[in-house]
């Protein structure tokens, strides 16, 4: 590896008998963007643990190579060490891969601009593949049942689904499509996605369940699906609409994911019964939920900032 000889650091690395190369976890963008601005104090607030001769091994990493420097010579403006691997750990934490002026994913296809010609359905495919991998992790750290849902041609569809050690059912169907209004996945799209692209199945299951208050139902679900885009979350408690499929009262979340074009590409839903389901904005399976979100919408190129209000405004259905 190379270092500039301007680097504040360097002195340390030129004395130094070893040095790590501490392979960072695809979950850990800030810690690569703290380590790639100027500055003295980089490891302040980062957990490390000593690695041969006390070099500082990063929490978290993917894998850690410890090396001792056997040879350093001039490259120019930089200084080019040359070391021995005495050791190397593997911790089973998929990679950080940078490469072109972004971050990508660790796999065969990266998340960068798609091609023209089948673009759309290429980008989703691989937001798919990237949401999926966060979700069996996740699932596994909070031991929740999640699924991961898109917008099909039927509308909101669960594409992935997985499961607790306390799942809500045996039978968790992928491809499922599910109703808008009632269920959290499909008032996560109600909520972000362009009123002309859900207001015919909303419209239409007003129109089923109605007892010819439409119009004061039109401006309920307006109303709530604008509490829902404050909020940032869909929070359903205690719902008894999937008790046919479920067998039980059940709880859930839905988070949106949103692409670089700030469009919602994907929702992360988790389920559970309600007797044991914690839905509390301040509980951890909010927050890690929004966190988990938060990450996959940068890796997609969202903005920080989020995606755009849609306002959705339901056309009444007037005689």
């Amino acid at each position: 590896w190379s270092q500039s000889l301007k680097a504040p650091s360097h002195p340390v690395f030129r004395d130094a008998e070893r040095f790590v190369v501490n392979i960072l976890c695809d979950d850990q963008v800030e810690v690569s963007q703290r380590f790639a601005r100027g500055g003295t104090e980089k490891f302040t607030g980062c957990p490390t643990r000593p690695g041969l001769g006390g070099v500082p091994l990063l929490g978290g990493c993917s894998a850690y190579l410890e090396c001792r420097r056997i040879s350093s010579f001039p490259g120019g403006d930089h200084m080019i060490f040359l070391g021995e691997v005495e050791r190397i750990e593997r911790t089973g934490r998929q990679p950080l891969v940078f490469g072109g002026g972004r971050y990508l994913v660790a796999q065969p296809h990266d998340i960068g601009p798609p091609p023209a010609e089948g673009g759309a359905n290429i980008a989703r495919l691989q937001a798919v593949r990237l949401a999926t991998r966060a979700l069996v992790g996740l699932s596994d750290e909070l031991d929740e049942t999640m699924g991961l849902g898109v917008w099909g041609n039927q509308g909101p569809t669960i594409v992935r689904w997985e499961d607790s050690s306390q799942p809500i059912s045996r039978n968790l169907q992928t491809g499922l499509v599910l109703p808008v209004l009632t269920s959290a996945t499909g008032l996560a799209f109600a909520a972000w996605l362009p009123p002309e692209v859900t207001a015919p199945l909303i419209q239409a299951e007003l129109a089923a369940g109605s007892d010819g208050q439409a119009p004061a139902e039109a401006r309920a679900v307006a109303t709530q699906l604008a509490g829902i885009r404050a909020s940032g979350i869909v929070r359903l408690d205690g719902t008894n609409a999937f008790a046919d499929l479920y067998g039980t009262s059940i709880s859930a979340i839905s988070v949106p994911v949103f692409d670089q074009s700030g469009a919602m590409v994907l929702a992360l839903t988790a389920i559970g019964a309600s007797d044991r389901f914690d839905i509390s904005e301040s509980g951890t399976l909010v927050t890690r939920m929004r966190e988990c979100a938060a990450t996959l919408s940068q890796r997609l190129g969202a903005t920080p900032a989020g995606a755009a209000d849609p306002s959705p405004v339901l056309q009444e259905n007037r005689p």
